[in-house]
Protein backbone atom coordinates (compact mmCIF):
# COMPACT_ATOMS: atom_id res chain seq x y z
CA UNK A 1 0.00 0.00 0.00
CA UNK A 2 1.29 3.79 -0.78
CA UNK A 3 1.94 5.95 2.01
CA UNK A 4 -0.46 8.65 2.76
CA UNK A 5 -0.66 11.90 0.82
CA UNK A 6 0.37 14.60 3.37
CA UNK A 7 -1.64 17.64 3.63
CA UNK A 8 0.34 19.87 1.20
CA UNK A 9 0.62 17.05 -0.78
CA UNK A 10 -3.01 16.48 -1.01
CA UNK A 11 -3.18 20.30 -1.96
CA UNK A 12 -0.88 19.97 -4.85
CA UNK A 13 -2.58 17.33 -6.38
CA UNK A 14 -5.98 18.60 -6.12
CA UNK A 15 -4.39 22.24 -8.35
CA UNK A 16 -3.14 19.88 -10.48
CA UNK A 17 -6.12 17.39 -11.75
CA UNK A 18 -8.48 21.51 -11.51
CA UNK A 19 -5.70 22.90 -13.91
CA UNK A 20 -6.70 23.29 -17.68
CA UNK A 21 -5.81 19.75 -19.93
CA UNK A 22 -5.01 17.89 -17.06
CA UNK A 23 -7.35 14.88 -16.70
CA UNK A 24 -6.62 11.77 -14.93
CA UNK A 25 -4.23 10.07 -17.75
CA UNK A 26 -2.16 13.56 -18.15
CA UNK A 27 -2.02 13.92 -14.04
CA UNK A 28 -0.13 10.47 -14.17
CA UNK A 29 1.86 11.16 -16.83
CA UNK A 30 2.89 14.51 -15.38
CA UNK A 31 3.83 12.49 -12.17
CA UNK A 32 6.02 10.00 -14.13
CA UNK A 33 8.01 13.20 -16.02
CA UNK A 34 8.21 15.66 -13.34
CA UNK A 35 8.26 13.55 -9.97
CA UNK A 36 5.52 15.48 -7.91
CA UNK A 37 2.53 17.16 -8.54
CA UNK A 38 4.72 20.54 -7.07
CA UNK A 39 6.98 20.47 -10.16
CA UNK A 40 4.49 19.40 -12.54
CA UNK A 41 2.24 22.89 -11.46
CA UNK A 42 5.57 24.66 -11.81
CA UNK A 43 6.28 22.73 -15.54
CA UNK A 44 2.77 22.91 -16.86
CA UNK A 45 3.54 26.49 -18.99
CA UNK A 46 6.63 25.46 -20.72
CA UNK A 47 5.05 21.78 -21.42
CA UNK A 48 1.98 22.90 -23.07
CA UNK A 49 5.08 25.72 -25.22
CA UNK A 50 6.64 22.84 -26.50
CA UNK A 51 3.51 21.24 -27.71
CA UNK A 52 2.30 24.18 -29.66
CA UNK A 53 -0.17 25.51 -26.80
CA UNK A 54 1.03 29.02 -25.54
CA UNK A 55 -1.81 30.50 -26.37
CA UNK A 56 -4.40 27.64 -25.19
CA UNK A 57 -2.52 26.93 -21.36
CA UNK A 58 -5.46 27.60 -19.43
CA UNK A 59 -5.31 28.73 -15.74
CA UNK A 60 -3.66 26.59 -13.55
CA UNK A 61 -5.36 26.03 -10.35
CA UNK A 62 -4.40 28.08 -7.23
CA UNK A 63 -3.06 26.90 -4.39
CA UNK A 64 -6.02 29.04 -2.30
CA UNK A 65 -8.90 27.00 -4.72
CA UNK A 66 -7.79 24.29 -4.02
CA UNK A 67 -7.25 24.69 0.00
CA UNK A 68 -10.91 26.35 -0.52
CA UNK A 69 -12.49 23.17 -2.11
CA UNK A 70 -11.12 21.03 0.28
CA UNK A 71 -12.70 22.48 3.21
CA UNK A 72 -15.86 23.16 1.64
CA UNK A 73 -15.64 19.55 0.75
CA UNK A 74 -14.67 18.49 4.39
CA UNK A 75 -17.76 21.02 5.63
CA UNK A 76 -20.66 18.43 3.82
CA UNK A 77 -18.30 15.36 4.83
CA UNK A 78 -16.35 14.76 1.42
CA UNK A 79 -12.73 13.06 1.71
CA UNK A 80 -10.26 13.48 -1.01
CA UNK A 81 -8.27 10.09 -0.55
CA UNK A 82 -5.75 8.96 -3.11
CA UNK A 83 -4.64 5.45 -4.50
CA UNK A 84 -3.14 3.41 -1.09
CA UNK A 85 -5.07 5.03 1.17
CA UNK A 86 -8.81 4.16 3.49
CA UNK A 87 -12.02 5.14 1.33
CA UNK A 88 -10.06 4.52 -2.40
CA UNK A 89 -10.88 1.30 -3.94
CA UNK A 90 -8.26 -1.00 -4.23
CA UNK A 91 -9.55 -2.15 -7.79
CA UNK A 92 -10.12 1.16 -8.72
CA UNK A 93 -6.08 2.25 -8.59
CA UNK A 94 -5.83 -0.95 -11.32
CA UNK A 95 -7.07 0.66 -14.12
CA UNK A 96 -5.22 2.91 -16.77
CA UNK A 97 -6.63 6.27 -15.61
CA UNK A 98 -7.72 5.98 -12.07
CA UNK A 99 -8.81 9.21 -10.32
CA UNK A 100 -5.38 11.04 -8.77
CA UNK A 101 -8.17 11.94 -6.07
CA UNK A 102 -11.62 10.38 -5.48
CA UNK A 103 -14.08 12.55 -3.59
CA UNK A 104 -15.65 10.12 -1.13
CA UNK A 105 -18.78 11.07 1.33
CA UNK A 106 -20.00 8.06 3.71
CA UNK A 107 -17.97 4.91 5.43
CA UNK A 108 -14.66 4.91 3.73
CA UNK A 109 -14.96 1.05 4.46
CA UNK A 110 -17.50 0.34 2.50
CA UNK A 111 -15.07 1.12 -0.60
CA UNK A 112 -12.26 -1.62 0.63
CA UNK A 113 -14.38 -4.43 0.35
CA UNK A 114 -15.40 -6.58 -3.00
CA UNK A 115 -17.76 -4.78 -5.26
CA UNK A 116 -20.21 -6.24 -7.97
CA UNK A 117 -21.60 -3.57 -10.00
CA UNK A 118 -25.66 -3.92 -11.46
CA UNK A 119 -26.31 -1.64 -14.01
CA UNK A 120 -28.95 -1.69 -16.61
CA UNK A 121 -31.70 0.24 -17.83
CA UNK A 122 -33.48 3.52 -16.87
CA UNK A 123 -36.79 3.05 -18.52
CA UNK A 124 -37.11 -0.47 -16.96
CA UNK A 125 -39.51 -2.92 -16.41
CA UNK A 126 -40.89 -4.08 -13.28
CA UNK A 127 -39.50 -7.35 -13.81
CA UNK A 128 -35.95 -6.25 -14.35
CA UNK A 129 -36.14 -4.40 -11.28
CA UNK A 130 -37.64 -6.64 -9.28
CA UNK A 131 -34.70 -8.73 -10.07
CA UNK A 132 -31.70 -6.66 -9.86
CA UNK A 133 -33.10 -6.15 -6.34
CA UNK A 134 -33.25 -9.98 -5.88
CA UNK A 135 -29.83 -9.94 -7.20
CA UNK A 136 -28.50 -7.42 -4.97
CA UNK A 137 -29.61 -8.90 -1.89
CA UNK A 138 -28.35 -12.50 -3.00
CA UNK A 139 -24.84 -11.14 -3.61
CA UNK A 140 -24.72 -8.94 -0.43
CA UNK A 141 -25.82 -12.32 1.53
CA UNK A 142 -22.37 -13.76 0.47
CA UNK A 143 -20.52 -10.27 1.67
CA UNK A 144 -20.30 -7.82 -1.59
CA UNK A 145 -20.87 -4.54 -1.84
CA UNK A 146 -23.23 -3.49 -4.82
CA UNK A 147 -22.24 -0.52 -6.86
CA UNK A 148 -24.36 1.55 -9.08
CA UNK A 149 -25.01 4.73 -11.17
CA UNK A 150 -27.88 6.04 -8.64
CA UNK A 151 -29.80 6.16 -12.38
CA UNK A 152 -33.66 5.86 -12.40
CA UNK A 153 -34.15 2.14 -13.18
CA UNK A 154 -32.01 -0.82 -12.62
CA UNK A 155 -29.90 1.81 -10.78
CA UNK A 156 -31.96 2.45 -7.87
CA UNK A 157 -33.48 -0.63 -7.83
CA UNK A 158 -29.85 -2.14 -7.07
CA UNK A 159 -29.10 0.58 -4.58
CA UNK A 160 -32.20 0.35 -2.41
CA UNK A 161 -31.94 -3.33 -2.22
CA UNK A 162 -28.59 -2.81 -1.12
CA UNK A 163 -28.89 -0.15 1.58
CA UNK A 164 -28.56 -2.44 5.08
CA UNK A 165 -25.75 -4.24 3.75
CA UNK A 166 -23.40 -1.93 1.40
CA UNK A 167 -23.79 -0.34 -1.69
CA UNK A 168 -21.72 2.47 -3.62
CA UNK A 169 -22.96 4.97 -5.63
CA UNK A 170 -20.65 6.28 -8.59
CA UNK A 171 -21.85 10.28 -9.82
CA UNK A 172 -21.44 11.73 -12.34
CA UNK A 173 -21.65 15.37 -10.97
CA UNK A 174 -20.36 17.07 -7.93
CA UNK A 175 -21.84 15.62 -4.17
CA UNK A 176 -23.55 18.79 -4.19
CA UNK A 177 -25.33 18.23 -7.81
CA UNK A 178 -27.13 14.55 -7.42
CA UNK A 179 -28.63 13.43 -10.97
CA UNK A 180 -30.86 12.49 -11.16
CA UNK A 181 -32.59 15.37 -8.37
CA UNK A 182 -35.48 13.12 -7.53
CA UNK A 183 -32.76 10.33 -5.62
CA UNK A 184 -31.47 13.14 -3.72
CA UNK A 185 -33.22 11.12 -0.47
CA UNK A 186 -31.42 8.10 -1.82
CA UNK A 187 -28.11 9.25 -1.81
CA UNK A 188 -28.57 10.83 1.85
CA UNK A 189 -29.28 7.36 2.58
CA UNK A 190 -26.55 5.51 1.29
CA UNK A 191 -24.22 8.02 2.98
CA UNK A 192 -25.52 7.89 6.31
CA UNK A 193 -26.02 4.23 6.19
CA UNK A 194 -23.65 1.68 5.29
CA UNK A 195 -22.50 2.79 2.08
CA UNK A 196 -20.81 6.03 -0.07
CA UNK A 197 -20.72 8.19 -3.25
CA UNK A 198 -17.58 9.17 -5.16
CA UNK A 199 -17.11 11.41 -7.74
CA UNK A 200 -14.21 13.20 -9.21
CA UNK A 201 -15.49 16.41 -9.96
CA UNK A 202 -15.98 19.59 -8.18
CA UNK A 203 -18.52 19.97 -5.27
CA UNK A 204 -20.94 21.99 -7.86
CA UNK A 205 -20.56 20.20 -10.90
CA UNK A 206 -23.52 20.12 -12.56
CA UNK A 207 -23.42 16.66 -15.01
CA UNK A 208 -22.67 17.23 -18.38
CA UNK A 209 -23.74 13.85 -21.00
CA UNK A 210 -19.70 13.67 -21.23
CA UNK A 211 -19.46 13.13 -17.78
CA UNK A 212 -21.17 9.55 -17.77
CA UNK A 213 -19.09 7.52 -19.43
CA UNK A 214 -16.51 8.77 -16.97
CA UNK A 215 -18.23 8.01 -14.49
CA UNK A 216 -18.87 4.28 -15.89
CA UNK A 217 -15.40 3.84 -15.97
CA UNK A 218 -15.39 4.27 -11.85
CA UNK A 219 -18.42 1.94 -11.78
CA UNK A 220 -16.45 -0.77 -13.43
CA UNK A 221 -13.18 0.26 -11.84
CA UNK A 222 -14.72 -0.32 -8.66
CA UNK A 223 -16.32 -3.81 -9.28
CA UNK A 224 -14.42 -7.19 -9.82
CA UNK A 225 -17.05 -7.46 -12.33
CA UNK A 226 -20.32 -5.61 -14.10
CA UNK A 227 -23.91 -7.35 -14.37
CA UNK A 228 -25.79 -5.82 -17.00
CA UNK A 229 -29.82 -5.77 -16.45
CA UNK A 230 -32.15 -4.77 -19.26
CA UNK A 231 -30.28 -2.53 -21.45
CA UNK A 232 -31.29 -1.42 -24.80
CA UNK A 233 -28.68 -0.98 -27.91
CA UNK A 234 -26.65 1.98 -27.62
CA UNK A 235 -27.00 2.35 -23.62
CA UNK A 236 -24.85 3.89 -21.39
CA UNK A 237 -24.92 0.34 -19.18
CA UNK A 238 -23.53 -0.86 -22.49
CA UNK A 239 -20.41 2.01 -22.59
CA UNK A 240 -19.92 0.34 -18.97
CA UNK A 241 -19.98 -3.02 -20.25
CA UNK A 242 -17.07 -2.42 -22.65
CA UNK A 243 -15.23 -0.15 -20.28
CA UNK A 244 -15.20 -3.40 -17.97
CA UNK A 245 -13.55 -5.32 -20.53
CA UNK A 246 -11.26 -3.00 -21.10
CA UNK A 247 -10.29 -2.76 -17.39
CA UNK A 248 -10.32 -6.46 -17.34
CA UNK A 249 -13.77 -6.61 -15.61
CA UNK A 250 -16.15 -9.75 -15.48
CA UNK A 251 -18.81 -8.99 -17.85
CA UNK A 252 -22.14 -10.87 -17.16
CA UNK A 253 -25.93 -10.13 -18.83
CA UNK A 254 -29.22 -11.27 -17.97
CA UNK A 255 -31.14 -12.60 -20.21
CA UNK A 256 -34.52 -11.20 -21.77
CA UNK A 257 -37.36 -11.41 -23.90
CA UNK A 258 -35.62 -11.03 -27.94
CA UNK A 259 -39.39 -9.22 -28.18
CA UNK A 260 -38.66 -6.27 -25.65
CA UNK A 261 -36.05 -3.81 -26.63
CA UNK A 262 -34.86 -3.12 -23.25
CA UNK A 263 -33.10 -6.36 -23.24
CA UNK A 264 -31.58 -6.41 -26.57
CA UNK A 265 -28.40 -4.92 -25.67
CA UNK A 266 -27.94 -7.32 -22.56
CA UNK A 267 -28.89 -10.11 -25.28
CA UNK A 268 -26.30 -9.01 -27.53
CA UNK A 269 -23.82 -9.29 -24.82
CA UNK A 270 -24.49 -12.58 -24.20
CA UNK A 271 -23.53 -13.73 -28.01
CA UNK A 272 -20.35 -12.19 -27.59
CA UNK A 273 -19.44 -13.66 -24.90
CA UNK A 274 -20.31 -12.30 -21.78
CA UNK A 275 -21.47 -14.97 -18.56
CA UNK A 276 -25.09 -15.30 -18.63
CA UNK A 277 -26.66 -14.82 -15.63
CA UNK A 278 -30.27 -16.40 -13.66
CA UNK A 279 -29.00 -16.40 -10.08
CA UNK A 280 -26.13 -14.22 -7.96
CA UNK A 281 -24.65 -18.00 -7.55
CA UNK A 282 -23.66 -17.47 -11.90
CA UNK A 283 -21.57 -14.41 -10.70
CA UNK A 284 -20.17 -15.97 -7.52
CA UNK A 285 -18.35 -19.15 -8.99
CA UNK A 286 -16.41 -16.79 -11.68
CA UNK A 287 -15.44 -13.90 -8.89
CA UNK A 288 -14.61 -16.03 -6.08
CA UNK A 289 -11.13 -17.21 -7.57
CA UNK A 290 -10.54 -13.90 -9.05
CA UNK A 291 -10.70 -12.26 -5.56
CA UNK A 292 -7.85 -14.92 -4.44
CA UNK A 293 -5.68 -13.17 -6.62
CA UNK A 294 -3.29 -10.31 -5.60
CA UNK A 295 -4.32 -6.76 -6.99
CA UNK A 296 -1.87 -4.72 -9.30
CA UNK A 297 -1.83 -1.47 -8.91
CA UNK A 298 -0.66 1.05 -11.36
CA UNK A 299 -0.56 4.15 -9.53
CA UNK A 300 2.50 4.64 -7.73
CA UNK A 301 4.34 8.00 -6.61
CA UNK A 302 7.39 8.52 -8.98
CA UNK A 303 11.06 8.94 -6.84
CA UNK A 304 12.31 10.84 -9.89
CA UNK A 305 11.55 12.59 -12.89
CA UNK A 306 11.81 12.68 -16.57
CA UNK A 307 11.50 16.61 -17.17
CA UNK A 308 15.16 17.00 -18.24
CA UNK A 309 14.62 15.01 -21.23
CA UNK A 310 14.67 17.11 -24.48
CA UNK A 311 14.12 14.88 -27.49
CA UNK A 312 15.92 16.29 -30.63
CA UNK A 313 13.92 18.26 -32.87
CA UNK A 314 14.15 15.74 -35.38
CA UNK A 315 12.41 12.94 -33.90
CA UNK A 316 9.69 15.35 -32.26
CA UNK A 317 9.06 16.21 -35.99
CA UNK A 318 8.42 12.65 -36.66
CA UNK A 319 6.33 11.56 -34.08
CA UNK A 320 4.08 14.44 -34.72
CA UNK A 321 4.21 14.07 -38.58
CA UNK A 322 2.97 10.15 -37.70
CA UNK A 323 -0.39 11.80 -36.12
CA UNK A 324 -3.53 13.17 -37.40
CA UNK A 325 -7.31 13.03 -36.87
CA UNK A 326 -7.17 8.89 -37.58
CA UNK A 327 -6.70 7.57 -34.10
CA UNK A 328 -3.30 5.60 -34.01
CA UNK A 329 -1.37 3.44 -31.27
CA UNK A 330 1.06 4.54 -29.38
CA UNK A 331 3.23 1.14 -29.62
CA UNK A 332 3.19 2.23 -33.48
CA UNK A 333 4.20 5.64 -32.88
CA UNK A 334 7.58 3.93 -30.99
CA UNK A 335 7.91 1.77 -34.12
CA UNK A 336 7.40 3.74 -36.98
CA UNK A 337 9.24 7.08 -35.27
CA UNK A 338 11.74 5.23 -34.20
CA UNK A 339 12.12 6.96 -31.20
CA UNK A 340 12.26 5.94 -27.63
CA UNK A 341 9.55 5.50 -25.66
CA UNK A 342 10.10 7.86 -23.25
CA UNK A 343 10.43 10.93 -26.16
CA UNK A 344 7.34 9.32 -27.64
CA UNK A 345 5.39 9.61 -24.48
CA UNK A 346 6.99 13.10 -23.19
CA UNK A 347 5.88 14.63 -26.94
CA UNK A 348 2.47 12.98 -26.67
CA UNK A 349 2.13 14.75 -23.13
CA UNK A 350 2.87 17.91 -24.38
CA UNK A 351 0.54 17.66 -27.28
CA UNK A 352 -1.93 16.87 -24.74
CA UNK A 353 -1.23 20.10 -22.39
CA UNK A 354 -1.87 21.47 -25.52
CA UNK A 355 -4.98 20.62 -26.13
CA UNK A 356 -4.02 18.90 -29.60
CA UNK A 357 -4.30 15.43 -28.33
CA UNK A 358 -7.19 13.39 -27.86
CA UNK A 359 -6.42 9.90 -25.93
CA UNK A 360 -8.95 6.95 -26.88
CA UNK A 361 -9.48 3.46 -26.08
CA UNK A 362 -6.81 0.86 -26.38
CA UNK A 363 -4.12 2.76 -26.38
CA UNK A 364 -5.27 4.98 -29.35
CA UNK A 365 -4.07 8.86 -29.97
CA UNK A 366 -5.38 11.22 -32.14
CA UNK A 367 -4.55 14.40 -33.51
CA UNK A 368 -7.06 17.37 -33.02
CA UNK A 369 -8.01 20.30 -33.92
CA UNK A 370 -6.97 23.55 -31.56
CA UNK A 371 -10.57 23.39 -30.02
CA UNK A 372 -10.38 19.81 -28.94
CA UNK A 373 -11.03 18.57 -25.14
CA UNK A 374 -8.48 17.48 -22.77
CA UNK A 375 -7.77 13.63 -21.60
Amino acid sequence: MSPALTDDQRIDWLQLIRSDNVGPRTFHALLRHTGSAQAALQALPDLARRGGGVARLGPVCSRDDAVREIESARRVGVHFVAAGERGYSPRLATIDDPPPLLAVRGDLDTLMRPMIAIVGSRNASAAGMKFAQSLARDLAATGFIIVSGLARGIDQAAHRASLATGTVAALAGGHNRIYPPEHADLAHAIVNGVGAAISEMPLDHAPRAADFPRRNRLISGTAVGVVIVEAAHRSGSLITARMAAEQGREVFAVPGSPLDPRTAGANDLLKQGATLVTSAADIITVVNPILERPLKTQLEEPSAGELGHDPDAGKRARIIALLGPTPVGIDDLIRMSGAPISTVRIVLLELELAGRLEQHGGGLVSLVEPDGAAG
